[in-house]
C-alpha cells in the first residue's frame, strides 16, 4: 500500500530530525483529513489538540475547498504564507518539510523510470510543481536549518536535475506550450 510507506516515511524522517512523538503521530496522520472523511476536530479528540493543530495546518485547501487545477496555485501560496509566519510552529514546518521531502524523492523516481508523462498525474505542470518544491526548500531552510532542509534542498535539485533533460521541449502538462 503505498499511501501507508508514504505516512511511514514521512513519520520516520521526523523523527530522525529530531520530532517528538506527537509530531511523528502527526505525520502519520497529515493526509488524513484531506483523503479521507475524518475532521480535524475527530482528529483533536483522538490524538489532542496539538496533533490536530500539526495535521490541520498541513492540510492543503481551506476547509470545504476543492483540490482542482484551478485552486492549485492559490492553495500552495497559502501554504508558503503559512511556513514562513513565525507564528507557525517549528512541528508544523518539519512535518511539512518530511512530507514535501518523501514526495520529491517519489517523484524523483518516478521521473527516472516513467518519464515526463509523470507531471501529467497533478493539477499543475512540471514548471509549477518545481517552483512550489524548491519554494518550500527555501522556507524551510530559513524557518527550520538543519538536516532535514539539507536533505530536502538537495532532493529538489535533483528532480530539478532528472527533470531538465525535456524541460527544452516544454511543460508535457496538457494545455501547456
Amino acid at each position: 500500500m503505498p499511501s501507508l510507506a508514504h505516512l511511514l516515511a514521512v513519520a520516520a524522517l521526523v523523527l530522525e530530525d529530531g520530532g517528538s512523538e506527537r509530531e511523528a503521530i502527526a505525520a502519520v496522520l497529515h493526509d488524513v483529513v484531506e483523503d479521507t472523511d475524518t475532521t480535524v476536530e475527530q482528529v483533536r479528540k483522538r490524538f489532542g489538540r496539538k496533533v490536530a493543530r500539526i495535521v490541520e495546518s498541513c492540510t492543503d485547501g481551506a476547509d470545504g475547498e476543492e483540490r482542482t487545477a484551478a485552486t492549485w496555485h492559490d492553495r500552495r501560496q497559502r501554504m508558503l504564507a503559512r511556513l514562513r509566519d513565525p507564528d507557525t510552529p517549528p512541528a508544523v514546518v518539519r512535518v511539512k518539510a518530511a512530507d514535501t521531502l518523501q514526495n520529491t524523492r517519489s517523484l524523483t523516481a518516478d521521473v527516472r523510470l516513467y518519464g515526463p508523462e509523470v507531471w501529467q498525474r497533478f493539477h499543475a505542470g512540471a514548471v509549477d510543481q518545481l517552483w512550489y518544491l524548491r519554494s518550500v526548500a527555501i522556507v524551510v531552510g530559513r524557518r527550520l536549518p538543519g538536516v532535514l532542509a539539507d536533505e530536502l534542498r538537495i532532493a529538489v535539485g535533483e528532480l530539478e536535475r532528472v527533470s531538465g533533460w525535456w524541460f527544452d521541449v516544454g511543460d508535457p502538462q496538457p494545455g501547456r506550450p
